[in-house]
């Protein structure tokens, strides 16, 4: 059956609300839909092994769930203070039958993220899917405002923490094995408010495509995700001023399918980069962005 693109998922105004960074999605009003309930798997990843960062909530929880549903094992590597939405991802993982590993690090610190990728290995027997999802954003209106604090903790996490982790990974991974790292919208129509964010996701899209060349001699493929607008914890922990909340993928930013993005409509595409289906796909950027441009 064909459902309306604009009311499949919630499409009301959304309550305010506000928590520190990075945010908690199991205090959230609604909480986003990451596949708990709707995600059906077919098999696709039997036997895999995957590591996702960011896995305890919005996207990257999705990814998880998605991938434990489709036969594979997963390690999630995520933030302290997130650990009661890690614990949720790792009941709904072993739920499934598949192993679930908890990995709490802060990816800004390079051994933290080095080791992390050695503990998945252990945890996993081995990685053939790396997913790359953890981010960090907060709203400056004022370049004036934009410490280099906040600027160096952005690019640390969503940028450098690729370069340590690749290079940790790759000799693990056998050919056959898929890297996806996610950037967004922002990437190619950068917010005003995203300064720092906005060069980091550019930055991701030129590593997708440059890594993706020099590993493919390996049989590893590379690829991207390009996020619009999604409903997570990154929003109400900074990411949006307070104001634009309510009409979040309505007017601010306003989505040409009237509604924000809920994370479960990412699943299949980080399914697809990952499994057998897009064997000839490497060094290329999907987007899914309720119609905002992206290339």
């Amino acid at each position: 059956m064909v459902q309306d693109p604009r009311t499949k998922y919630y499409n009301n105004d959304y309550p305010k609300q506000y928590q520190d960074p990075p945010g908690v999605q199991k205090y959230m009003d609604p909480q986003p839909d990451c596949g708990e309930e709707s995600y059906k798997g077919t098999g696709q990843l039997e036997g895999r092994k995957a590591l996702i960062t960011g896995g305890d909530s919005g996207i990257g929880r999705a990814a998880a769930i998605a991938y434990a549903r489709e036969g594979a094992d997963v390690a999630i590597n995520y933030l302290p203070v997130e650990e009661p939405d890690a614990q949720e991802v790792k009941e709904l993982i072993e739920k499934e039958g598949r192993k679930a590993v908890l990995l709490p690090g802060d990816l800004r610190d390079e051994s933290v993220t080095r080791e992390l990728v050695q503990s998945a290995v252990r945890e996993l027997g081995g990685l053939d899917l790396l997913a790359m999802v953890a981010g960090k954003q907060q709203a400056v209106e004022d370049i004036a405002d934009l410490t280099t604090e906040q600027i160096v903790s952005t690019f640390e996490t969503n940028v450098f923490s690729m370069y340590w982790m690749t290079q940790e990974a790759i000799p693990h991974m056998p050919a056959g094995s898929t890297i996806i790292t996610t950037t967004s919208v922002e990437g190619y129509d950068p917010s005003p408010m995203l300064l720092d964010y906005g060069a980091t996701k550019s930055a991701i899209i030129g590593f997708t495509k440059a890594l993706s060349k020099q590993i493919a001699s390996k049989g590893i493929r590379v690829n991207s995700v390009a996020p619009g607008p999604f409903w997570s914890a990154l929003q109400i922990s900074g990411g949006q001023p307070q104001e634009n909340i309510p009409k979040f993928g309505k007017e601010t930013p306003a989505v040409p399918l009237e509604r924000a993005g809920q994370p479960v409509e990412l699943s299949g595409i980080y399914v697809f980069l990952a499994s057998e289906q897009s064997s000839y796909v490497t060094g290329h950027v999907y987007s899914a962005t309720g119609g905002l441009n992206a290339n």
